[in-house]
C-alpha cells in the first residue's frame, strides 16, 4: 500500500470515528438528556482515536511532501513517428484549510442565497466551493427529500452535523462556561433539564442538657429545584440583494456575528448579578452575593494580599472546598497579576498570563465580560449546568419578523407589533439558538471582590 492509499485509509477511519461521536451526541440531544458515563467514555475514546489518527496523518503527509521534493523529474521522450499519446494533465489544488466555523458560514450562506432550494444550493456550491469536498457531499444530500430512517441519507447527514459541530467548536473555547472542565479547570456539575434536584436548606441543631431537664426538639428543611429548558437566541435578517452580491468572504462574517452575539449574552449573563426571570433567563452567579470590599491601599501588592485574604476567608468560612475553586477575572486583571514584581524584579506570579494560568494555587478563567474591578471565586462543583451542547441554526425566507432588537411579539398571548413578511420583502432570516441553564447549588458557592481598581 503506497502512502497516498494509507492517507486515504486513515482519513476514512477518522471519518467513521467522527461519525460515531456525532451519533452519541445526537442520541442524547434527541432524548433531551445528558450523556451517560458509558457514552462519555465511548465519546472520549473516539476523540482519543481521532487525535491519534490526526498525528499519523500529519506524519504521512509530511513524508509524502518530503518524497515529492526529493523525487527525480522524469523527462518525457519524444513520440515516435506515427505514435499517438494522450496529453499530460496535472491538476493542482489551491484550496486552503478552512478556519474553525468557516464551514458553518458557508452552509448558512448557501441556504440563504438559494432560498432553501436544494437544486440552487447544489448549483451555487459547485460554482463557489468546488474545492470543498465535504460541502459538495452535503449539498448532494439536500437534493432529494427523505426521512431520517432512509439509509441513503446516513453519510450526508453526518456532514450536516459536522458543519454544526464546526460552529460549536468555534464558539465554546471563547465562553466562560466552555472553559470549565478543560485544561485542568474543574468542571461544573452537569444535570439534565427539567429534573427535580432535592437540597437541604437548613440543618438540625443540638444543645447541652442538664440533669432532669427537657431535651430540645429540632427540625431541618428541604427544598426542590428544577433547571427548566431556557434558550438564548439571535436572528439576522438579510436582503436578497446583499446575499446575492456578497462573495464567499461573507462566510466568516456570518459565523463571527452569530457566535459573537451568543458568546456576549451567555458570558455577560453568567457573571452578572441579575435576578432570574421565570421561564426566560437564569440568575447570574453574582446574584445575592455580598461582595468583599476592596482594600483601600494604594500599593498594588498590599491591596492584592488583603483582597485575596478577605475573599478566601469568606469562601472557606462558607464551607467551600478550595480544591474546586476557580477564579474568573478580566484580561486586564490577569495582565496586572502577571506583571506584578517583587523588589528584586522577579515575577510574583510566574504562572499567570493575560490569557489565564494559575493564581494562588487555583486556575484562572479570563473573560472581559467581568465588570471592571471585580474578581470572582467560584466553587465549580456547586454550580449546576444544564446544556444540550448544540447550537440550532434555521434559515427561512417565508417567515414573518418583528423588525426590532427589542420585540414585543408574544406568541402565547397573541399580542405585539405588526410583522414583516420576509417573502414579500425579498429577505432571508437566519436564526441561531442554544438551550442552556445554570443555578448555584449553594448560595455561598460564589464569592467576589468589587472595586479592586488598584490591581484589577
Amino acid at each position: 500500500m503506497n502512502i497516498a492509499a494509507q492517507i486515504a485509509d486513515l482519513r476514512a477511519t477518522r471519518a467513521k470515528a467522527l461519525e460515531a461521536q456525532t451519533a452519541i451526541m445526537t442520541k442524547s440531544f434527541t432524548e433531551k438528556r445528558t450523556t451517560t458515563p458509558e457514552e462519555q467514555a465511548d465519546y472520549d475514546a473516539r476523540a482519543a482515536e481521532v487525535l491519534a489518527l490526526d498525528a499519523d496523518l500529519d506524519r504521512l503527509e509530511k513524508l509524502e511532501k518530503s518524497m515529492r521534493t526529493t523525487a527525480v523529474q522524469v523527462t518525457q521522450t519524444p513520440a515516435a513517428p506515427g505514435e499517438t499519446r494522450e496529453p499530460h494533465v496535472e491538476v493542482k489544488s489551491n484550496a486552503k484549510p478552512l478556519e474553525k466555523g468557516e464551514g458553518f458560514g458557508r452552509w448558512a450562506r448557501l441556504v440563504g442565497k438559494a432560498k432553501g432550494n436544494p437544486l440552487m444550493i447544489e448549483h451555487i456550491a459547485k460554482q463557489e466551493y468546488a474545492e470543498d469536498g465535504a460541502m459538495q457531499l452535503f449539498v448532494k444530500a439536500a437534493v432529494a427529500a427523505g426521512t431520517t430512517s432512509n439509509a441513503t441519507w446516513a453519510k450526508p447527514l453526518v456532514n450536516v452535523e459536522n458543519y454544526a459541530g464546526d460552529f460549536i467548536e468555534f464558539l465554546r473555547p471563547q465562553t466562560i462556561l466552555g472553559k470549565f472542565g478543560a485544561g485542568g479547570i474543574p468542571g461544573l456539575r452537569r444535570v439534565p433539564f427539567n429534573v427535580n434536584i432535592l437540597g437541604q436548606t437548613s440543618g438540625a441543631t443540638a444543645n447541652w442538657v442538664g440533669e432532669g431537664k427537657a431535651k430540645p426538639l429540632t427540625k431541618w428543611a428541604y427544598a426542590a429545584s428544577t433547571l427548566g429548558l431556557l434558550k438564548i437566541a439571535a436572528i439576522a435578517a438579510l436582503t436578497d440583494e446583499l446575499v446575492r452580491s456578497s462573495d464567499p468572504a461573507a462566510d466568516l462574517l456570518a459565523r463571527d456575528e452569530l457566535a459573537r452575539a451568543i458568546v456576549a449574552k451567555m458570558d455577560s449573563s453568567f457573571v452578572s448579578n441579575a435576578a432570574a426571570v421565570a421561564n426566560v433567563s437564569p440568575a447570574g452567579i453574582l446574584n445575592g452575593v455580598t461582595a468583599v470590599t476592596a482594600s483601600v491601599s494604594t500599593d498594588a501588592y498590599t491591596a492584592l494580599q488583603a483582597d485575596v485574604k478577605a475573599i478566601f476567608g469568606a469562601y472557606i468560612a462558607a464551607g467551600m472546598t478550595p480544591a474546586d475553586g476557580v477564579w474568573i477575572m478580566s484580561s486586564t486583571a490577569a495582565l496586572k497579576l502577571s506583571m506584578l514584581q517583587n523588589p528584586l524584579g522577579q515575577s510574583v506570579y510566574p504562572a499567570m498570563t493575560m490569557t489565564g494560568g494559575t493564581f494562588a494555587g487555583l486556575p484562572v478563567i479570563v473573560s472581559d465580560y467581568v465588570a471592571a474591578g471585580t474578581v470572582v471565586l467560584v466553587n465549580a462543583s456547586d454550580i449546576y449546568l444544564a446544556d444540550d451542547g448544540a447550537v440550532t441554526v434555521d434559515v427561512s425566507n417565508e417567515a414573518s419578523l418583528e423588525m426590532n432588537d427589542a420585540p414585543t411579539q408574544d406568541g402565547v398571548a397573541g399580542t405585539g407589533a405588526s410583522l414583516v413578511s420576509l417573502w414579500q420583502t425579498n429577505m432571508t432570516g437566519i436564526r441561531a439558538e442554544r438551550y442552556i441553564n445554570w443555578m448555584k447549588r449553594r448560595p455561598a458557592a460564589v464569592q467576589a471582590v468589587t472595586g479592586a481598581t488598584v490591581w484589577a
